[in-house]
């Protein structure tokens, strides 16, 4: 008998994206200038950053500011409490690449479908809710990017749900050298930047909410970490061709701060699925903890790509 909630579908929300949408993305996850073909739309490459999509179930349609917390609330799971999201973080997220977004969605018309795949209850540490959102072309059916996601509500647990299955883990070797380390020095503006994408969540920007839920302040979003760590691998392992990732994923496991350094180790495992190579990778706060563990991708591995010919 499946759990509580389990295969509620949400209404399906249009969502859209403009050039400029784009562009701003790949700004504000680390492209840089020497990957024009992310950077600049009239680069004969132009090309949407693979994991754009995340940001879509937060944007929606619009080009204005979003209330993040009365959009969260808008719909209420049958079966399970009402959760208060103010204070909800990211959990863990895989992402599958079916086909590539156009660089604009002017003349067709896309929606975010998304339904739960589980509510479970983590009792005192708080509750877990796991989704299924799917990017389709709404007059197809096609659909160009899976998004396999959990919630976690701080503190929001005993009341009496499933506990949920056991994740599978994908840890980083331990017993060899990366074959790929990158970094970042975050700033105090890094989130104020990523939200303009169109994740408002008040976290991200002012102190009070992260206070609340014990992080003592503003953190980073995770998100912002998960898509850097992706722009890092697919430049240093993938040449810079947005072809060449095929799945994505990790666990959010501890919060960054503005101003922390994060360093990402990867290895190439020489496993292959279907002629995709196994990358594992964790990112860490220089100095701290790992903030995304159980990182894993399915990539082309190639030599980095000669400056300009994307």
């Amino acid at each position: 008998m499946p759990g509580p909630g389990v295969g509620f579908e949400y209404p399906p929300t249009a969502v859209s994206w403009l050039k400029r949408d784009v562009l701003l993305f790949a700004q504000s996850i680390g492209c840089t200038s020497d990957e024009l073909h992310f950077l600049y739309e009239l680069h004969p490459n132009f090309a949407v950053f693979p994991t754009y999509p995340v940001i879509l179930p937060f944007k929606k349609d619009t080009q204005e500011v979003i209330d993040f917390y009365a959009a969260q609330k808008a719909v209420k799971i049958p079966g399970v409490p009402d959760f208060d999201h103010t204070r909800v973080v990211d959990g863990q997220r895989l992402v599958q690449f079916f086909k590539p977004l156009p660089p604009t969605s002017a003349g067709k018309k896309f929606e975010v479908r998304t339904k739960v795949l589980g509510v479970y209850d983590k009792g005192r540490p708080g509750t877990v809710i796991e989704n299924q959102t799917d990017l389709v072309d709404a007059a197809t059916g096609e659909v160009y990017t899976r998004a396999i996601g959990s919630a976690f509500f701080v503190g929001q647990g005993n009341w009496g749900g499933p506990k949920g299955p056991a994740t599978e883990n994908f840890p980083a070797p331990k017993d060899r050298k990366p074959d790929a380390v990158f970094e970042t020095l975050t700033s105090a503006e890094t989130a104020l930047l990523y939200r303009l994408n169109g994740d408002y969540n008040p976290l991200h920007a002012t102190p009070e909410p992260g206070k609340k839920m014990g992080f003592g302040g503003v953190i980073i979003h995770g998100l912002y970490s998960f898509n850097w760590a992706a722009h890092g691998l697919l430049q240093h392992l993938g040449g810079s061709d947005p072809a060449n990732i095929k799945e994505y994923q990790a666990r959010f496991a501890s919060p960054v701060r503005p101003g922390d350094k994060l360093v990402t180790s990867a290895w190439r495992t020489g496993q292959f699925k279907d002629g995709w190579e196994e990358i594992r990778f964790e990112v860490k706060v220089d100095g701290g903890k790992v903030c995304l563990s159980n990182g894993r991708a399915l990539m082309k591995c190639v030599a980095p790509a000669p400056k300009g010919k994307l």
